[in-house]
């Protein structure tokens, strides 16, 4: 087997690479990679492209349900992981500037946090004084904290854009349902929902009443997990946003027959009178992160 011998040279072997290297080998998928890393599924493609070219070998096998290791690929992982975590330790010290503080961050469970993920470990290395706090959960009680004082700063759901935020992405909230299991195709159909006053579930629930579609709610959880547990299980057809869609399932449209439901706004929203340097920084990370020029379409469109 040949050898990975030119990792050392800056000139044809970059961090970027193997970066985008390891979103892909974690995620499974070149899409879901490329979403980690903040970049379009095409240019992961010609970074991926361009590393094998570099080794001489591929380092992903392409399946249906994605792609997977090959045995330089392999060898590849263990270096790349050194060779990104010595260098995000070194710029984390350089850049650090004495930023320190506190910060109480929200992040949205309805998708697992994958968005901000890369933002936060980012953040983490680069301000290793400020002490960050992360809440996981369903972002519809997001406001209410950020109104109690309980959280600095969140990305949550939304209607409409509330007065202050920052709008990051327009989002489209789907119907899913297992590939394996056409429950959508059942008369009544079962519906999952969250369980706890959200907008989503009410939306959801004034559709189908409106679609007059005969449903039953089978079963309601709190969780992302417990939703995409619900749908690759085949209990019923569930909510998620499209990111949040795995292979093993397939997104239900009305010609299903059931309702379209209004799209989301993902928006950054501040505690008031949050004023620090920690927050600032941390705000400006995120909306960085989401590429707002390029992600987020008008919400007059």
């Amino acid at each position: 087997m040949r050898k990975i011998d030119r990792l050392n040279s800056a000139d044809t072997l970059d961090s970027e690479l193997l970066r985008t290297f390891l979103a892909i080998a974690a995620s499974g998928s070149f899409s879901k990679g490329a979403e980690r890393i903040f970049r379009s599924q095409s240019a992961a493609s010609l970074q991926i492209k361009k590393l094998e070219t570099l080794l001489g070998q591929p380092v992903f096998e392409r399946h249906a349900r994605g792609v997977a290791l090959t045995p330089i690929g392999e060898m590849l992982r263990p270096v790349a992981e050194r060779v990104v975590d010595m260098i995000d330790s070194a710029v984390g010290t350089l850049r650090s500037g004495g930023l320190e503080g506190t910060l109480r961050m929200g992040v949205p469970d309805e998708t697992g946090g994958m968005r901000l993920a890369g933002v936060i470990a980012r953040f983490t290395r680069d301000h290793p004084r400020v002490e960050l706090t992360v809440r996981c959960s369903l972002s519809a009680e997001f406001p209410d904290a950020l109104a109690r004082g309980d959280l600095d700063l969140a990305v949550h759901a939304a209607r409409v854009v509330p007065e202050g935020a920052v709008p990051l992405r327009r989002e489209q909230t789907l119907w899913v349902v297992s590939r394996d299991h056409p429950v959508h195709e059942r008369d009544p159909v079962p519906v999952a929902l969250y369980d706890r006053a959200c907008w989503w579930r009410d939306e959801a629930l004034i559709a189908l009443e409106a679609s007059g579609r005969p449903y039953r709610l089978v079963y309601t959880t709190e969780s992302i997990a417990g939703m995409t547990a619900a749908i690759e299980a085949g209990a019923a057809v569930g909510l998620l946003d499209r990111l949040s869609v795995r292979p093993s399932m397939r997104v239900v449209t009305p010609d299903d027959g059931l309702p379209s439901l209004p799209a989301s706004v993902w928006v950054l929203e501040r505690r008031r009178g949050s004023a620090s340097a920690a927050v600032d920084a941390m705000a400006q990370a995120v909306i960085n992160g989401f590429a707002v020029r390029e992600s987020f379409n008008a919400l007059s469109s």
